[in-house]
């Protein structure tokens, strides 16, 4: 399981919101670029670095610091937050995004998301699949969509989705524990399903060729839940606040990162 710290931008700091309000900013280093090369050097190799700004402005804003972090660290970004527009992938891809998260994009404009699909290729594009109560919310969570969680997600991995970032909205910034029973539901729905005659190997091979490569996200609050979310089978787990506010050290990340 891939150990991927976040980062979230609000004029260009390094902040974490809960559930997503931003009137709980909280701001933890006034430089994005010095919290990424620490990460790296305990030996982080992904960061999840969102552009809240851009999330309210609805176009990529803090694509400055993208470039920054991506040109001075080895780190592999993942990219969201006001992904909107052709433009803006163009802008996040050149400033060194490995793969961008488009989550809002996916509900309200699906044939430029398909497009992103089709034209970048699955590995490049996540799914951002943050949800309340199982439904889907978008505009940086500050309104709940009528798609059901797991349906949506059928729906794009139908056209060729694999990665999928699911946040549960009401456990985020709350360091409560992830929502395990969420991931295990959709981790179990999502998988291909047994082809008669198929032995289990064959089934395991199809799952991890084509089954969802799911990343939690929200939530985490202490190093013991990292293990629970690998054992259930989640590709990725992002981490935020946990690091933040010293519940997860770096050396433990370091650690786990070695031996698995």
């Amino acid at each position: 399981m891939r150990i991927i710290p976040a980062i979230d931008i609000i004029e260009g700091k390094c902040v974490r919101l809960s559930k997503g309000d931003y009137d709980t900013k909280k701001i933890y280093n006034e430089n994005p670029l010095e919290v990424a090369k620490n990460f790296e050097a305990h030996g982080i190799k992904y960061l999840h670095l969102v552009d809240l700004d851009g999330a309210k402005s609805k176009h990529i804003v803090n694509h400055k610091i993208l470039e920054q972090i991506a040109s001075k660290t080895t780190l592999k970004i993942d990219f969201g937050g006001g992904l909107k527009t052709d433009q803006d992938l163009h802008i996040a891809f050149e400033s060194g995004a490995s793969q961008i998260t488009g989550g809002s994009i996916a509900v309200k404009d699906p044939t430029i998301f398909e497009h992103w699909i089709t034209t970048y290729g699955s590995d490049k594009i996540i799914l951002g699949a943050d949800a309340q109560n199982e439904k889907i919310a978008i505009n940086g969570w500050q309104e709940e969509s009528t798609k059901e969680l797991i349906p949506f997600i059928k729906t794009y991995m139908k056209k060729g989705i694999s990665y999928v970032i699911c946040t549960d909205i009401s456990k985020d910034g709350m360091l409560e524990g992830p929502s395990f029973d969420l991931y295990k539901k959709i981790l179990h729905s999502c998988q291909p399903e047994p082809v008669e005659g198929q032995n289990v190997d064959a089934l395991r091979q199809a799952q991890r060729d084509n089954g969802i490569k799911l990343i939690a996200s929200g939530g985490i609050s202490t190093f013991d839940e990292l293990p629970q979310l690998a054992e259930l089978g989640c590709e990725g787990t992002i981490i935020g606040k946990a690091i933040y506010e010293n519940r997860i050290s770096l050396k433990q990340l370091e650690n786990f990162i070695l031996n698995h």
